[in-house]
């Protein structure tokens, strides 16, 4: 069946009638923060910690946004015997957000887990050079970036977090058995040392009668 003519209009003009009798809501900011999506876009924390100067998001960004500095070290090895290892140390990362257009990218190709988006969008400047925001900068976004939400109650439990409690079961077992045989070591230490001392009391007492005597038979050699 083919539309009415002037339907869409009529559609449309309904969709304005109940719009004009709404109340109107005005926005009380800045006295009142806005209500943010949990999912907002608004400037990315860095977390150094866990950032390897693998260049990836630097390469990925379609505005060349990122910049990234570092220098490599050599560590020593870690067990006796080992070769030296070199590892890249981060000197600079800076985002310029007077040329970022938020498309999260870096944020989603990072293998580490070194950049998370914040709900903050109050860091307007009155100079553009501001907007870049050297690495302390993008340290002190993490404080405001807000917590994942929740697994589902039937969810698997994510592969980092497993990885991450058996390590930290292996560390505690670890202590555990440092803790035990330094108890043990110390039981041991404490036996012998007594063993010792009663050896030494005994002694003592065999040689004391002896030289007793001995004093005795030259007191009477003398008289």
């Amino acid at each position: 069946m083919p539309p009415i003519p002037g339907s869409g209009l009529a559609k449309g003009l309904a969709v304005t009638l109940r719009t004009m009798t709404k109340r109107t809501v005005t926005a009380q900011y800045p006295d009142v923060q806005p209500d943010l999506p949990p999912r907002t876009r608004g400037v990315i924390g860095l977390f150094e910690e866990n950032c390897t100067v693998c260049m990836l998001c630097a390469r990925e960004c379609p505005d060349w946004c990122i910049y990234i500095d570092s220098h490599k070290e050599t560590v020593p090895p870690a067990a006796p015997g080992g070769r030296e290892r070199s590892r890249n140390v981060l000197d600079r990362f800076a985002i310029d957000f007077a040329l970022c257009m938020y498309c999260g990218i870096c944020v989603e190709v990072c293998p580490f887990d070194a950049l998370f988006w914040s709900p903050e969008f109050e860091y307007a400047e009155t100079d553009i050079h501001e907007l870049t925001h050297e690495r302390d900068k993008l340290r002190e976004w993490m404080w405001t970036v807000p917590e994942p939400p929740a697994l589902d109650p039937g969810a698997e439990e994510p592969k980092e977090l497993a990885a991450a409690r058996k390590t930290a079961d292996k560390l505690r077992a670890a202590e555990e058995a440092r803790r035990t045989a330094e108890a043990q070591q110390a039981a041991e230490a404490q036996q012998t040392a007594e063993a010792q001392q009663s050896a030494e009391a005994q002694q003592s007492a065999e040689t004391r009668p002896g030289t007793d005597a001995e004093e005795g038979e030259e007191g009477r050699g003398q008289g």
